[in-house]
């Protein structure tokens, strides 16, 4: 998995360190140390794949030696104590290619360092660890004074600030994050500690230094390394102790994921063999852990019951919403809006008419999937003035800042991001209410947590929520695929009449590409000789260029974009369309501006893209438009749509060139040309985004050193990288029916596997009466558990009552698990670990429970958590009241009302118990009373349902004053407890 480090330090000879040795030593080269006259020789060391000295452009060319420029530092620095270099050390994402680890390293050098002024040396290890995983990471030597074409000058001392250093650390993270993203890999990373973000681990910012240091660092270097273990240790202990720490972390971007991801983590979080194992055993036996079966690759796959309960509660808001008709639009109201919009000249095809009918219809829930250019926004503009008309308040928003623009300027319904959203309700404005209609537009790029957190909130109050997109396009960033989970078990109104090409051809090989029919788009496109091959990317590079220009030239007022896939393609195609504008005389002349990126030449007609969201200039992330002035502290923009922003850079300076940009940043932008520059890290989500944008035409131009053949091309441009849900591994009837698999064949074959040979004659018999049976168990949904619905069928057979079958089974599974369980809480109270034999008893034994109860397990260890006698009596086979007791956890998982009021009921009750047994002297008591107050109250961070709905009950739980903590820390403070004590199957 990606993980975050940056570390930032002062090479200096107040350490004995010497700029020669340690420069000699991160290139692995020899170089000479003309100071003390020796040759410092690191050639034979391992693992170094790149070096470069970057020189900002006021530097002698001199110093693209490496032996030259440090020494000339050393010659320099006369102090005995002197500071002679900087080195920032920071860790590359494994998950990068080589290729794409240098040039992320090579960007962030170039844009943070150099082009502030500093010369960096840079050099790239991808060193490969005892366990076989690389451990690729970067070292930056940097220069401390200022540069001049004769020579150093006085030390830049901003450059040593604090500030300086948290902005090194948040850029790295924004640099990986937005690469990643880019290249569609399901990791990102974080600046921020670990707690910030909600993990209990300690961050482990040291990369573990190989054993060989140059001499004078050896002590730091041996420090370091204790240091970096004695952080996996800590971090280990924590993961063994609670397993569903590590599960929380692997799960923030993926909703499943393989035992060798699992294993990257443990190695990660862990110091040695011995804990290691023990890391992955606690990990394997955690009871948050849920085996989801294999993968089409054949790989097993697993999730966390959190992760489950999450799209639990993700389906159940949508259920609430969708059973409810609050939000009716009249027919008159309906008609007369789609009347005012043919006046304008808006006529709404079948499709998109159907699809207004069908926002409009009253329901708390409307979706609509559209294709690319389908005319989705325009229908929302009707529909916006239908709401309207009928006395609704209509909002919008979206997962960025330039799709929540592009929602707004299509539609006019005033849109913002979700992130933004939510910090409102987080500090108690701008809440839904029954009155509002929110619009999620790109929702299939919303991940479930945060869709759930949405849709909870809007089923609580009663507000009608519109899911628009097509999950066909660029997927979530964050865990789960939410809007296609929704749309397959709710339906919704399809848009597939594409409207934005001109040509009837182009909008077939749209929806060739919605369809995932990428090669007969591609083929379509070169029939019409719009797909270019070049014998290099460097020559489609300048073949794009060209092309670009001679269509700039032939429609100056068409508007058109550059596309591809990575930031560093970007640059270099914004440096070539720059040049061409300028040597056709159509820039005026340059300015020399300093913003967020470095150093950049600006001119009056240039094309410019923002990049920070900001309010107060009504600019998005994302926001394309021309320069009308530029001055060294000031700009005017006249953005796409028409509005002037002048703007002083002192105030606002992330802004770049922007003839070019990453397809993430096109989703939802439409332009009559594109051109796009294919590269080997595309698929079928980023080709149907950059295929689709245009209304006139798109050229499509690839290297042949990237892509040997079309065939080759169109296989990259193919690929299928959805993202997965963890309900998408049940082995539900609806869903597998929804994908070819059909009820009858996977019964039949479980049913093979579990009834004797003779009664497989009769299996088909005993299939056409299951859906009967399932009707006949009450609580039971036996068309979703063939394995049951197999087991009492075959019992019905041999003569016995379905009901009673079913029901006796449930009685094994409950007594066999509760003896598992006892048999671990007996384990733990005389000081030990549970055997290995246990751990696997109490696999099995859940695997049974939940085989013919669904959440049985689950349901039965809350209850044997707040009360241990009920395993102890259940383990002998007295069950009436443990079998009440999982009754009443079941009904509390599924009624988050009726879990609230048992929230409050059990708080009160153990909080007047405590004060009882504190005032009579009984500790040892108050202290066992405290500790499950404890652990209700840190399950609330793993609940924010609850906890939302607690949020109006704090009076009951004793809660005065608002402090702006989470609502579990709350409760803690208030009464003095101490979180994370108490009983657990953490094994």
């Amino acid at each position: 998995m990606a993980i975050y480090h940056l570390h930032v330090k002062v090479i200096g000879r107040k350490a004995g360190s010497s700029a020669v040795a340690s420069a000699a030593y991160r290139s692995a080269s020899r170089l000479r140390d003309e100071r003390i006259d020796r040759v410092q020789d690191f050639s034979a060391k391992c693992g170094v794949v790149y070096s470069e000295v970057l020189l900002p452009e006021s530097a002698p060319e001199a110093w693209g030696d490496r032996e030259r420029l440090w020494n000339d530092v050393e010659a320099f620095e006369v102090r005995k104590d002197a500071q002679l270099a900087r080195e920032v050390e920071f860790a590359i994402p494994r998950e990068m290619s080589e290729a794409q680890g240098i040039e992320l390293a090579r960007d962030f050098a170039q844009a943070e360092f150099v082009d502030q002024g500093m010369i960096a040396d840079l050099n790239v290890h991808w060193d490969i660890g005892e366990d076989g995983m690389p451990k690729p990471h970067a070292h930056v030597m940097l220069t401390m004074r200022s540069v001049h074409e004769n020579g150093f000058g006085p030390k830049v001392r901003d450059w040593n600030r604090t500030e300086m250093v948290e902005r090194w650390r948040k850029r790295w993270a924004e640099h990986v994050n937005e690469r990643l993203a880019e290249l569609d890999i399901d990791a990102r990373i974080d600046h921020r500690s670990l707690e910030a973000q909600g993990i209990d681990l300690e961050p482990q910012s040291q990369i573990g230094a190989p054993a060989q240091r140059i001499e004078g660092e050896g002590v730091e270097a041996a420090d370091r390394a204790e240091l970096h273990r004695e952080i996996a240790r800590n971090n280990g202990a924590r993961i063994i102790a609670d397993p569903s720490v590590a599960l929380g972390a692997i799960t923030h971007q993926q909703s499943t994921f393989t035992r060798r991801d699992m294993a990257m983590f443990a190695h990660r979080h862990s110091d040695g063999i011995e804990q290691f194992n023990e890391v992955m055993g606690a990990m394997r036996g955690s009871p948050d852990l849920v085996e989801l079966g294999q993968d089409r690759r054949g790989e097993d796959r697993f999730t966390t019951r959190d992760m489950i309960e999450a799209e639990q509660r993700l389906h159940r808001a949508a259920e609430l919403m969708a059973e409810k008709e609050l939000h009716e639009v009249s027919d008159r109201d309906r008609e007369a809006e789609l009347a005012r919009a043919e006046q304008r000249g808006l006529v709404l095809s079948g499709e998109q008419a159907n699809a207004l009918a069908h926002v409009t219809d009253g329901r708390n829930l409307g979706i609509v999937v559209g294709y690319a250019g389908t005319g989705k926004s325009a229908m929302l503009g009707v529909a916006r003035e239908a709401w309207e008309a009928a006395g609704y308040e209509v909002r919008g928003v979206a997962l960025s800042g330039i799709a929540a623009e592009n929602l707004e300027s299509g539609s006019g319904i005033s849109s913002r991001t979700i992130a933004s959203m939510e910090h409102g309700w987080q500090n108690g404005r701008d809440m839904l209410t029954n009155r509002d209609v929110l619009v999620i537009d790109e929702a299939g790029m919303v991940g479930t947590r945060q869709m759930e957190r949405v849709l909870s909130h809007a089923a609580e109050v009663g507000a009608k929520v519109v899911l628009v997109g097509d999950p066909q396009q660029l997927q979530s960033i964050e865990a789960g695929a939410a809007f296609r989970s929704i749309h397959d078990r709710h339906g919704g109104a399809e848009i597939g009449e594409v409207r934005r090409q001109s040509e009837d051809w182009q909008r077939d090989a749209t929806r060739d590409l919605a369809s995932g029919r990428t090669g007969a788009a591609i083929h379509a496109y070169d029939a019409h000789d719009m797909v270019h091959a070049a014998q290099t990317r460097e020559q489609a590079r300048g073949d794009l260029i060209d092309r670009w220009d001679r269509d700039r030239q032939a429609s100056p007022d068409a508007s058109r974009i550059i596309l591809t896939h990575t930031n560093a393609e970007v640059r270099e195609l914004n440096e070539a369309a720059r040049d061409r504008k300028r040597e056709a005389g159509d820039l005026d002349e340059d300015v020399r501006v300093t913003v967020e990126r470095g150093e950049r030449n600006f001119a009056a007609g240039d094309r410019v893209m923002f990049l920070q969201n900001e309010r107060g200039l009504g600019v998005k992330n994302g926001t394309l438009g021309t320069i009308e002035q530029v001055s060294a502290q000031s700009m005017t923009v006249q953005t796409d749509d028409g509005r002037s922003i002048a703007f002083d850079l002192k105030d606002y300076n992330r802004i770049d060139h922007g003839y070019a940009a990453t397809i993430h940043k096109a989703q939802g932008m439409t332009v009559e040309r594109t051109h796009v520059l294919a590269t080997p890290v595309m698929d079928a989500h980023g080709s149907y985004v950059a295929l689709s944008r245009h209304r006139d035409g798109m050229d499509l131009h690839y290297g042949c050193d990237d892509f040997a053949t079309q065939d080759k091309l169109i296989n990259t441009l193919s690929r299928d990288r959805a993202k997965d849900m963890a309900t998408d591994y049940d082995p539900a009837q609806d869903y597998a029916e929804r994908r070819g698999i059909t009820f009858r064949a996977r019964v039949a074959q479980i049913m093979r596997r579990l009834v004797p040979e003779n009664v497989h004659d009769r299996i088909e018999d005993i299939i056409d009466g299951l859906r009967q049976l399932s009707d006949g168990v009450p609580g039971a949904d036996v068309a979703k558990q063939p394995e049951m619905a197999g087991k009492a069928a075959a019992e019905r057979r041999a003569g016995e009552d379905p009901e009673e079958a079913l029901r006796r089974a449930r009685t094994r599974a409950l007594v066999r698990h509760a003896r598992a369980v006892d048999t671990i809480f007996a384990a733990q109270e005389q000081g030990g670990r549970a055997s290995p034999e246990q751990v696997q008893e109490l696999h099995d034994a859940r695997k049974v429970f939940e085989d013919v109860r669904p959440y049985g397990s689950h349901d039965a260890e809350a209850a044997y958590k707040k009360n241990p006698e009920l395993a102890t009596e259940a383990a002998t086979g007295r069950t009436a009241r443990a079998i009440r007791a999982l009754q009443l956890e079941t009904e509390i998982r599924t009624n988050p009302q009726r879990s609230t009021d048992r929230f409050v009921e059990r708080w009160q009750k153990l909080d007047h118990a405590s004060q009882r047994q504190y005032q009579a002297g009984d500790m040892s008591g108050y202290r066992s009373t405290r500790a499950e107050m404890g652990n209700m109250a840190k399950s609330l961070e793993r609940d924010p349902q609850m906890e939302s709905i607690l949020a109006g009950r704090k009076k009951d739980l004793g809660i005065g004053i608002e402090s702006g903590r989470s609502l579990g820390q709350q409760l803690a403070v208030n009464h003095g407890i101490d979180l994370g004590i108490g009983r657990d199957l953490g094994l």
